[in-house]
């Protein structure tokens, strides 16, 4: 047991972190004209800098890496300089913020690419859908990637590093979770390929092992997270050896040096019910910070803190519609709600309208 509190600073890597509450990712679906953060993505994240840490919404590597309707980018100029704007509008405020990049690989729609497939490991259909065209749609039929095209993947990721920290970021997070292409490789629910990439545990794996270790020789291990969800269903997913795969992956990933693994336990934005996975064991086998996400509110992060079972805690749609959450769940005020209508695309509202404590009291 310990007195550490949430609220206390916490080095990450080179960093000096000004509590344990972290901003999860969260696709909010307002980028402008070429995929470029809008210009009220700067006022959005710098509302919210006194998280200890930030993490963007799921930011694409490549063209071919979108799956959603006017989500970001980090493979042009234009995007690096959007998002510049934004970094230094939290770093104004002493905040610190990552990028999350992703491949959504499968979870696409033909409409995002010209009438092109979106890809897979498999040519294996998602019962899911996404947003497109203003609204939600059925995924379209993936193709397979050939083997020749895997090294361009990964260095999709490599160059979008590096134009992260281009563009000011203080490190990434590779998305390795929620049903998407790096997890499709995983899962075996997704991966019926017969060659290196496929078939094995090791095989699984190594589409995320080479991204990070291609990350991690760009920017340095100290700049590099990962986000895996293990038994989440998130973009209809499935795994017939979920322990395995995973305990194989942590070990792998611990091994690379990252600066943090982010765990989504159970199902994402969803049941927090995981048994008969044990978390405990991924917390065991990485050796540096463990970030988790999941249903965490006050209570139930100060008792793992308290227990040692986590070091960091992401907390997502509260942080939506409460810009200051960490000084809400500090001083025991009550949470505002958010407004379902507002979560995806459109403007202002909903997005950076939503008060602080002090605005609403003046209010």
């Amino acid at each position: 047991m310990t007195n550490t509190t949430l609220f206390q600073p916490y080095t990450l890597g080179p960093l000096t972190l000004a509590n344990r509450i972290v901003m999860a990712p969260l696709t909010r679906n307002r980028a402008g004209a070429g995929l470029v953060p809008s210009a009220l993505a700067a006022t959005y994240y710098a509302q919210r800098a006194s998280a200890g840490l930030i993490i963007t919404e799921a930011t694409q590597v490549s063209a071919q890496a979108q799956g959603y309707q006017d989500t970001p980018g980090l493979y042009t100029q234009d995007q690096v300089d959007g998002w510049r704007k934004v970094t230094d509008a939290v770093h104004a405020r002493g905040g610190r913020i990552f990028a999350q990049l992703w491949h959504v690989g499968r979870v696409s729609h033909v409409d995002l690419h010209g009438g092109i497939a979106p890809v897979a490991p498999s040519a294996i259909r998602a019962h899911t859908k996404t947003f497109v065209n203003n609204g939600f749609a059925d995924v379209s039929e993936p193709r397979a990637l050939e083997i020749h095209e895997l090294p361009g993947i990964v260095e999709d990721f490599r160059r979008a590093a590096a134009n992260a920290i281009a563009a000011g970021f203080d490190g990434v997070e590779i998305h390795g979770a929620n049903g998407y292409l790096l997890e499709q490789f995983i899962k075996d629910g997704a991966n019926q390929r017969t060659d290196a990439y496929g078939g094995s545990i090791e095989n699984r794996a190594r589409l995320l092992l080479e991204v990070t270790a291609a990350v991690v020789e760009q920017i340095g291990a100290d700049r590099t997270g990962v986000r895996i969800s293990p038994v989440s269903p998130a973009g209809a997913i499935s795994s017939s050896d979920p322990q395995p795969q995973y305990d194989y992956l942590v070990e792998q990933l611990d091994a690379l040096g990252i600066v943090y693994l982010h765990v989504v336990e159970g199902a994402t934005g969803g049941s927090r019910d995981v048994a008969p996975f044990d978390f405990d064991g991924l917390r065991r086998r990485f050796t540096r910070t463990y970030l988790v996400n999941n249903g965490y509110d006050l209570e139930l992060a100060s008792a793992r803190l308290a227990e040692g079972k986590a070091d960091l805690f992401a907390f997502g749609r509260a942080f939506i519609s409460n810009p200051d959450l960490v000084e809400r769940l500090k001083t025991g005020a009550p949470l505002a709600a958010l407004n379902p209508a507002t979560l995806y695309g459109g403007g202002a509202e909903g997005y950076i309208d939503y008060p602080a404590l002090t605005d609403a009291r003046a209010q």
